[in-house]
């Protein structure tokens, strides 16, 4: 069985999808872009300013189903540039204690409106 999740506090689905579906005790958000829901901003100026509004969305998803980014198993990170990673890694690594989840970064040719970065978690609760 599974249970679909949204929330007001992160953007909406510009698609065919759900924010997250939960299967059993594992949770699958879709990816994140830096879509502030308050305002519908985009924004893509800033790298680290982006990746902060995109774990953030992150974090309003997982709270929406009751859990936190120490629920996260798996990560995957999409860039359009390599030459920001450090940056990312900087922000992303500020929402994690300790038990970093497992992880994968890779440069793609674009991503979903232009964005800079996506970012997508597979969570247990």
């Amino acid at each position: 069985m599974k249970t679909i999740i949204n929330t007001q506090n992160a953007p909406a689905p510009i698609g065919p999808y759900n924010q997250a579906v939960a299967a059993g005790n594992f949770i699958f958000l879709s990816g994140q872009i830096a879509l502030n829901p308050a305002n519908g901003q985009l924004i893509t100026d800033d790298i680290k300013i982006e990746t902060r509004q995109v774990m953030e969305n992150i974090k309003a998803i997982l709270a929406e189903a009751g859990i936190d980014f120490s629920n996260i198993v798996k990560t995957s990170i999409f860039l359009t540039d390599m030459q920001n990673f450090a940056q990312v890694n900087e922000v992303y690594g500020t929402y994690f204690k300790d038990d970093f989840p497992a992880r994968e970064t890779v440069q793609v040719a674009g991503l979903p409106k232009g964005v800079n970065v996506e970012i997508t978690v597979t969570a247990f609760k």
